[in-house]
């Protein structure tokens, strides 16, 4: 009973941390319809530059996380506007294999550059359990993943929800012909949409190196979890990222606890088949109009 509640307790703090990786791939597929391959890599991008920032130049990790946000906010403003926008009308296609390539660049140069070692952003709070009952315990980390996803979720829900530059964004989400018929510079707005997602995988970059060891190859894995969260949350909606991020933590977690560690991410992408095979467009979908 014990290893079964720490398991559900476990699933669902680690379901913040899924939910942090895979809202900035929501708010991209919501908005342009994209599915941004690159977005793993740069998350993985971001936690280097922090690594760096912090121990290499010996900047405080607060810091070097804004710092890293920051540049995380231009490369990923300049990627849209240069590259991606030159290419989105031409269909999806064009822009998907621009973000695949942009994610092999990014890849390889920190392989080159960092080796393939094991890296991580390790503070002292990160190996603390805050909690620690006779039933269950909290680490740090994971608390402070959850703590931080929820954050992030809320911010980005009053952005789009109650400031002019959301509602462009939730206008040209909605439906791009009509957005530009009212004035709107959509390819403009797409580039600060995905400023704004650059600013949520470098909080999601720091989080995993917080919390695991990253490679830069690692790009792929959380790749693939932002794609089950997004996918069973529902495309493009930013609370349904939360719900899809808990789903897959705690479908992980039991999973282990049921059928063996070795089954955790096999558990995790079953259920997301099952509902998918329910629900196809997600709980809670937002799909875009064109």
């Amino acid at each position: 009973m014990q290893l079964l509640i720490q398991s559900i307790i476990t699933g669902i703090l680690l379901g913040g941390l899924y939910a942090a990786i895979g809202v900035g791939m929501s708010i991209i597929f919501g908005i342009m319809g994209l599915t941004n391959i690159a977005h793993g890599n740069l998350m993985i991008l971001s936690a280097f530059f922090v690594l760096i920032f912090s121990t290499a130049m010996g900047v405080s990790l607060i810091t070097s996380i804004l710092i890293a946000i920051v540049l995380m906010v231009i490369i990923g403003f300049l990627f849209q506007k240069f590259l991606v926008n030159a290419v989105i009308d031409k269909g999806d296609t064009p822009a998907l294999l621009v973000t695949f390539g942009l994610s092999i660049i990014i890849q390889n140069i920190l392989e080159i550059i960092f080796g393939a070692d094991a890296r991580s952003i390790r503070s002292s709070f990160a190996t603390v359990n805050v909690v620690d009952t006779k039933y269950f315990s909290i680490s740090g980390a994971y608390l402070t993943n959850f703590i931080v996803a929820i954050l992030v979720i809320v911010a980005l829900t009053l952005i789009f929800n109650k400031t002019d530059i959301g509602r462009a964004i939730r206008a040209t989400s909605d439906n791009t012909r009509a957005a530009e018929l009212m004035g709107v510079h959509t390819k403009f707005i797409f580039a600060v949409a995905m400023a704004i997602a650059m600013v949520t995988a470098c909080i999601a970059g720091v989080l995993v190196g917080n919390t695991f060891v990253f490679y830069p190859y690692s790009g792929t894995q959380y790749l693939i979890i932002a794609f089950g969260v997004v996918v069973i949350g529902g495309m493009g909606s930013i609370v349904g990222t939360l719900l899809g991020g808990m789903i897959l933590g705690l479908a992980q977690l039991l999973g282990a606890y049921f059928f063996g560690t070795g089954n955790q991410i096999l558990s995790g992408y079953i259920f997301m088949l099952i509902v998918l095979t329910i629900k196809p467009d997600g709980l809670l979908s937002n799909k875009k109009r064109a």
